[in-house]
């Protein structure tokens, strides 16, 4: 894995310089060997992402943190280990993932993660889903997200539809007998 020297512009001088951490996983390690593999393709997203947000101050970290072979199951992953470390040291302040699994699978981890970040000022994007905590928007989903959790999987996905009579009637005369309210 090379890693291409770029050339960026200047940052106006106004904005606060956020440091972005892209982190990469992949669960085996099968193809991770090919000149081009899934890390690679994560971080050339992620690293599109904090380009496109360069006139915010979006600026890359240069250490990276790619755990290949690795289990989002748990958090004992060096690369983890390591990004967590640079948070405590106040080196990151944005961390960029492809999509939230790549951080974890577990959402007890997913919670201890974001406690982590939160008590140092960190916070979270992933490229590929809505979840996005840099704006107010985007921490006010989390925390509302955050109640919903066990119903809702991994905070950023959709919630799965109400049961019926919570908060709708069910056997309106305009409805199909087996579903909820349809606008006509």
């Amino acid at each position: 894995m090379t890693r291409r020297a770029r050339i960026e512009p200047a940052m106006p001088a106004t904005t606060k310089k956020l440091r972005c951490a892209v982190y990469t996983r992949k669960s085996t390690d099968e193809g991770l060997d090919k000149e081009f593999n899934t890390l690679d393709a994560q971080r050339e997203a992620c690293e599109a992402c904090v380009a496109s947000q360069r006139a915010e101050g979006w600026v890359l970290v240069r250490d990276r943190y790619d755990d290949g072979g690795f289990s989002g199951g748990t958090l004992e992953r060096p690369a983890l280990q390591r990004l967590l470390r640079d948070i405590q040291a106040d080196l990151v302040d944005v961390i960029v993932v492809y999509k939230i699994d790549r951080l974890s699978r577990s959402l007890m981890d997913f919670a201890k993660l974001v406690e982590v970040m939160d008590a140092h000022g960190v916070t979270f994007v992933s490229v590929t889903q809505s979840f996005n905590t840099t704006t107010s928007m985007g921490r006010l989903h989390q925390r509302d997200g955050s109640r919903r959790t066990p119903r809702a999987g991994l905070p950023g996905q959709p919630s799965p539809p109400d049961p019926p009579g919570a908060g709708h009637r069910v056997g309106h005369p305009g409805w199909p007998a087996a579903g909820g309210p349809h606008l006509r």
